[in-house]
């Protein structure tokens, strides 16, 4: 069930009505989202419900027996080890398997010896690799004693299956969100409407901007003739399709998600304002990345043993990133190239400030930093072209074509179209102090009902008329 179409309308009124009706009974409550949750879920493919439950059931059942034998102890290890291999299991036979069949065959035939494809394809389910990386870290906490055990079945089950994030994250901690399940929840109203203005702007970014991005980028990479001019606004097109698509859908998801007094966390902060590569990382999917850092570079030594391991630990958590973004050598590359944009921060051993004040207190940036902004997103456009691409000689070719094939001449798209990414970027920076550009200041004009009203109406009526053609979200694939 797409978050931008009539069937989710009509549902999510519904369970939010009778979500609330039964707010005396907490666990009727969580049985309720649980069985709305499955429902949404079922509106994709019925067929996996079976894995999401035993995703779930085995994670509920380790936390148990690590409660029991004590995190830390050897037969807690073995649980984990456990746990482990079940989840990184269903992840591999379910989205890997198609590739690493198809490579060992491409191998063997390059090598000369014939081999046979099977005739079957394993179907990918939506949203795997989130609630698998959830519940896996749901295990790895409470073996650290970084939070306690649930101990209730209906409520895990709920945490891991909650449907505003179960298909495209973002991927939650139990240290964080676990708790609100286990205890009753009480109708706010101040964050219910803020949830909806949120909803709304994630769907005019992923309905207005992305759509329409799409199309664009669509119509000119399946050009084997674009030149490098088209091919470099197809890029530019690409990254904000990607980011109003992705970043719109967990605006969705944490508003729907304050409707029903759960609150998500942030998964994106303003990434292409970001002045270095490090920082657009700790911008950019920040659930994701937050846990390749916690499970697999701290635990690795992060950059506490010298360079070249420090090196060894980058590159080993940006190619399994890329790994986790999909099923091709693309994304592997795509993960190699963000890790050596990394490599002259470590041999000059320089450090990333912590501080995202961008143009504090001013309306423009400094030159300083207009520069390094630019810098960032040019690197990160390149990359989107490895992101994008079908296989890794397409890529090759387009990227070729970016750098020794300029015409100048007016874009395929035309001008109109231009105005989309310049319009969601000046949204989003002169808004860039407050939660989300509609969270309006109630001073000056703002003051309003009417006009802030007027808005509301306004982007509502965007959303119905320039909608572009209805696209399934980018994430749903990994």
């Amino acid at each position: 069930m797409l978050f931008n179409s009539f069937e989710f309308c009509l549902f999510l009124p519904v369970a939010f009505a009778l979500y609330w009706l039964l707010r005396r009974w907490r666990q009727w409550q969580n049985a309720f989202l649980l069985a709305a949750s499955y429902a949404f879920y079922a509106m994709w493919d019925v067929r996996f419900l079976w894995l999401i439950a035993g995703v779930s059931l085995t994670a509920w059942l380790s936390g148990m027996g690590i409660a029991r034998f004590g995190h830390g102890s050897r037969r807690a290890k073995g649980i984990v080890a456990a746990q482990a291999a079940v989840s990184l299991g269903v992840l591999f036979a379910f989205k890997y398997f198609n590739f690493f069949v198809d490579s060992f065959v491409s191998l063997t035939e390059w090598l000369g010896f014939s081999a046979y494809r099977p005739l079957w394809q394993v179907a990918l389910p939506v949203g795997i690799s989130f609630y698998t990386f959830q519940a896996l870290a749901y295990v790895i906490d409470v073996y650290r004693g970084e939070v306690k055990a649930c101990r209730n079945a209906l409520t895990f089950f709920t945490f891991i299956a909650f449907f505003p994030q179960l298909v495209a994250g973002p991927i939650e901690r139990a240290a964080r969100l676990l708790p609100y399940f286990d205890r009753p929840r009480r109708f706010d109203y101040a964050a219910a409407t803020d949830g909806l203005r949120l909803m709304l702007w994630g769907m005019v970014k992923k309905t207005v901007v992305a759509d329409n991005c799409a199309a664009i980028v669509n119509a000119i990479y399946a050009n084997p003739q674009a030149d490098g001019t088209d091919l470099w606004v197809a890029t530019i097109f690409f990254a904000i399709q990607i980011y109003g698509d992705f970043s719109g859908y967990s605006d969705i998801a944490v508003g729907c998600g304050r409707l029903f007094g759960i609150p998500l966390m942030q998964n994106f902060r303003l990434p292409y304002f970001s002045r270095s590569i490090a920082e657009f990382w700790r911008r950019w999917h920040i659930s994701l990345m937050s846990w390749f850092r916690d499970y697999i570079y701290i635990p690795l030594g992060g950059s506490r043993h010298g360079r070249l391991r420090t090196m060894g630990n980058t590159f080993i958590v940006f190619l399994l990133s890329g790994l986790w973004h999909g099923a091709n050598f693309t994304f592997v590359l795509w993960g190699a190239y963000h890790a050596c944009l990394f490599l002259p921060r470590i041999f000059l051993n320089k450090r990333t400030p912590r501080s995202s004040d961008t143009a504090a207190d001013r309306l423009l940036p400094s030159l300083k930093e207009a520069w390094q902004m630019g810098c960032t997103f040019l690197l990160v456009c390149i990359g989107w072209v490895l992101f994008r691409s079908e296989d890794v000689s397409t890529a090759c070719l387009r990227l070729q074509r970016m750098f020794t094939d300029l015409h100048w001449h007016v874009p395929y798209c035309g001008r109109l179209p231009l105005l989309l990414p310049v319009a969601l970027l000046l949204a989003e920076w002169c808004t860039r102090r407050r939660e989300h550009p509609l969270d309006l200041p109630n001073r000056g004009l703002w003051r309003s009902r009417a006009v802030r009203y007027a808005v509301y109406y306004a982007l509502i009526l965007c959303v119905l008329q320039w909608g572009g053609t209805p696209v399934e979200f980018i994430y749903f694939q990994f």
